[in-house]
């Protein structure tokens, strides 16, 4: 008697635990149904805006990456409007430090009129390693110079930053615009704390053209990756991520999968994971400016400090 029931008893446990183990499998399953529409929705708002020519002007690029000495993922990020071109040079360049333990991020600007060794092709601006051989000569001229791999790339078109801003903030980014600024942006922004839509968002991480120049817009940039990353933290914004990722996809060229993007994202939106750390190449006092011949006014960095702060900055 007391085996039939031991007997019962086991089979009713294991039909109960069945029963929550299909529940579960239906709910992952359900969610992964859900992001993969997410995703295909956001990806075909974003191509019904890009004509034929800028569907087919991705290149296809080759990029040895790999992860740092200290088991980080680094991800070299260029900002370019010239929609794939290869000859284009990066506007914008940084790369994010993702410590997958710990979930965190840190950010690193290299400012583009930095005056470096480029493999194979002597010293020159670090911007103009894009143009020269791509994602993977700009990889190789940085590893050359600091002594830093990287794993992964993204070249994003300002397009596409300008439709990710205006599908996650349809009030636009609430951000202190520091003073006037008008010249080569295509608009006015006026000084204060303000909203700004995609297209405005983009004017005023590329202005330029004051006593500050390239400095002030590295600075604004990353005031504005961490306005867009606190006001964008929380639970509702992981339901969002599949969508705002397929919104910004089309507009990006990158060695990523879909899956690592989306999972990075989640990380670096998170609302428990603290403020992003930044940091800007060349730091105080590493630098001068002369001007050269051929390439005009140069960032003459001491590679050694600037590669010392960056392994600093990685490690602390």
């Amino acid at each position: 008697m007391i085996t039939l029931r031991s007997e019962k008893h086991q089979k009713k446990k294991k039909r109960r635990w069945t029963s929550i183990l299909l529940v579960f499998l239906l709910l992952i399953g359900g969610v992964a149904g859900y992001a993969y529409y997410q995703f295909k929705q956001g990806v075909n708002q974003s191509l019904k805006k890009i004509n034929k020519d800028q569907k087919e002007s991705k290149v296809v690029y080759t990029f040895e990456g790999k992860k740092d000495q200290y088991g980080d993922t680094n991800i070299l990020l260029l900002g370019s409007d010239a929609r794939g071109k290869e000859k284009a040079r990066a506007d914008t360049i940084m790369i994010a430090h993702y410590n997958e333990d710990k979930g965190t991020f840190k950010l690193t600007s290299i400012m583009r009129d930095s005056y470096v060794e480029i493999p194979d092709h002597g010293k020159h601006k670090i911007n103009s390693a894009f143009a020269r051989g791509g994602p993977e000569l700009m990889r190789q001229t940085i590893k050359q110079n600091f002594d830093i791999d990287l794993q992964y790339y993204a070249i994003v078109d300002f397009q596409g930053f300008v439709q990710l801003i205006d599908e996650a903030f349809p009030n636009g980014v609430e951000i202190d615009v520091e003073k006037k600024m008008e010249k080569n942006i295509y608009m006015t922004l006026e000084p204060g704390l303000q909203r700004l839509n995609g297209t405005q968002m983009l004017g005023y991480v590329r202005f330029r053209h004051d006593a500050m120049g390239d400095f002030g817009r590295v600075e604004r940039q990353q005031k504005a990756v961490k306005a867009i990353r606190d006001q964008l933290s929380g639970f509702q914004t992981i339901t969002k991520l599949p969508k705002l990722v397929g919104v910004v996809a089309p507009y990006v060229n990158t060695n990523m999968k879909t899956s690592d993007m989306i999972f990075m994202a989640k990380d670096f939106f998170s609302d428990k994971r603290g403020n992003v750390e930044t940091l800007r190449i060349p730091v105080e006092n590493s630098f001068t400016e002369p001007r050269i011949e051929g390439e005009g006014a140069v960032l003459d960095i001491d590679v050694e400090k600037n590669k010392e702060a960056l392994h600093q900055f990685i490690t602390k």
